[in-house]
């Protein structure tokens, strides 16, 4: 076997997971990610073999991507034969990392719920643009997790080995796959704490979170379904940091459901102070989402005079 043709990803040889060698994209790099972590989780020895002979792919334990054949029972996930491999109810169709991640999905993450939200923000997306479909027309392209992968792609004018290259984009995405499990599970539990506070909010046009390090990013994700907030405030006593933040008018948006006072736009400390009243008031971003004062009774203030202007 020619090491150019058959590249051979060795992880204590056993179990035989095969991908087409050339050219690697986002769904089969995410695919042998998915795989090589549910395969860890268990103890299993395997190897990642990147190759379209024939006899390899026939023998081998997981195919991905190659080989014609979708069967999960008998673990062949390619997309590429006459009719594809299925879509979803929404017709995104499945590539080589859907198809692997409605099989093994559920034990890579070990909650349902944290599967399935993965599926929407990270497969569902590389699926797409692996079968030809657009999901937004934007008037400026922005930079995709598909371009990030793409870069490690030798360019015609590279004598760089393609099968090393996948093997630093797999340990890429595997990072990327086990953060997005963490944190996915870090938000459900730091959502339950965020709604908390909103029962308790006599007013929920605005929400005040006493619980540290709450970040506004966190606050949106967690409030964004409930059509009352108007501004949120959260922030940290140690560090003398709380920060009203407007709520966005959808998660997919950048604008906001009600804007702070456009006096406020760019000021800083002493500026901000003078035209608020609020003492410890520390800045106020260009754009009016964010305003920031050293105490949450500040940025609280804050936040009342913003709702009542």
């Amino acid at each position: 076997m020619k090491f150019l043709k058959n590249f051979v990803i060795k992880h204590k040889k056993k179990l035989k997971l095969v991908t087409h060698d050339g050219s690697f994209h986002t769904d089969d790099v995410f695919a042998a990610a998915t795989l090589s972590l549910y395969l860890e989780n268990l103890g299993k020895k395997f190897e990642i073999i990147r190759t379209r002979d024939e006899e390899i792919i026939n023998s081998a334990d997981y195919v991905f991507d190659v080989g014609g054949i979708y069967n999960a029972e008998k673990n062949r996930f390619d997309h590429h034969q006459v009719g594809g491999a299925g879509k979803r109810e929404n017709e995104i169709p499945f590539s080589s990392f859907g198809l692997i991640w409605q099989k093994f999905g559920v034990e890579v993450t070990g909650k349902k719920e944290v599967a399935d939200f993965i599926e929407q923000k990270l497969v569902l997306p590389v699926d797409a643009n692996d079968s030809g479909v657009d999901l937004y027309f934007p008037k400026i392209s922005p930079y995709t997790l598909q371009d990030v992968l793409a870069i490690f792609s030798p360019t015609s004018l590279e004598d760089l080995e393609k099968d090393k290259q996948f093997m630093k984009a797999l340990l890429w995405a595997k990072e990327i796959l086990q953060r997005e499990i963490k944190k996915v599970n870090d938000q459900i539990k730091i959502t339950k704490i965020i709604r908390g506070f909103y029962e308790q909010a006599q007013d929920k046009r605005l929400i005040v979170i006493n619980e540290p390090k709450v970040s506004r990013f966190e606050a949106w994700d967690a409030l964004q379904d409930f059509p009352e907030p108007i501004f949120v405030v959260c922030g940290d006593n140690k560090k003398e940091d709380w920060a009203v933040v407007a709520m966005r008018k959808d998660k997919d948006s950048f604008g906001n459901r009600k804007d702070l006072p456009k006096s406020w736009a760019g000021l800083k400390t002493k500026e901000l102070q003078d035209v608020t009243g609020v003492l410890d008031a520390v800045f106020c971003h260009n754009n009016l989402f964010l305003a920031v004062a050293k105490s949450k009774e500040g940025a609280t203030k804050l936040a009342k005079i913003a709702l009542e202007s």
